[in-house]
Parts: C-alpha cells; sequence; structure tokens
C-alpha cells in the first residue's frame, strides 16, 4: 500500500507551482499533500487562494469561483486541490 503522504506526480506539479506563485520559503517536497492549506498547515490566506486560482486557470484551464460552496473541502489539502483540478481539467 502507498504511503498517503508521499505527493503523486501530479501533486509535485501542483506542489511547484503553488511554492513559484506565492514565493513559498519551503521546498516542494516539504507540502505534505494531506495538510490543510489554511491555519496550521501551510499558512495560506484569502488573497494566496485568489493569486493560487488565477496561476490553476493559466496552468491547468480549471476555473475555480470564489462563490463554489465546496471551496472549504476543495482547499482543504494539496490531496483535495488536485483532485479537483484533475476531474476538472478540460481533456
Amino acid at each position: 500500500m502507498p504511503d498517503s503522504t508521499v505527493q503523486t506526480p501530479e501533486e509535485a506539479e501542483l506542489a511547484r507551482l503553488m511554492v513559484d506563485t506565492l514565493n513559498l520559503e519551503m521546498n516542494v517536497d516539504d507540502i505534505d499533500p494531506l495538510s490543510p492549506l489554511f491555519g496550521d498547515g501551510l499558512g495560506l490566506d484569502s488573497i494566496d487562494v485568489l493569486e493560487l486560482a488565477l496561476a490553476i486557470s493559466k496552468a491547468y484551464g480549471v476555473q475555480l469561483r470564489a462563490d463554489d460552496a465546496d471551496n472549504e473541502t476543495i482547499f482543504q489539502s494539496l490531496r483535495n486541490l488536485n483532485a479537483h483540478i484533475r476531474q476538472r481539467r478540460p481533456a
């Protein structure tokens, strides 16, 4: 059984986008795919999410909306965000 705390290649790609977009002072590998993106996790705030949503739109063609009722779940972790992008990414 794979280690659930190890990033998949797609999660690593998204983590790189996050680190680069938000100028995070950490290595991509340091982002636990199950840790919260807000609060005690990465400590992102609403401005970070706006920047990240724009970068995701450019990189993946997936629109993330501020009024989406599922945002709390979508942005819960790197793994959730990656899964959301993969489900909605244009073919």
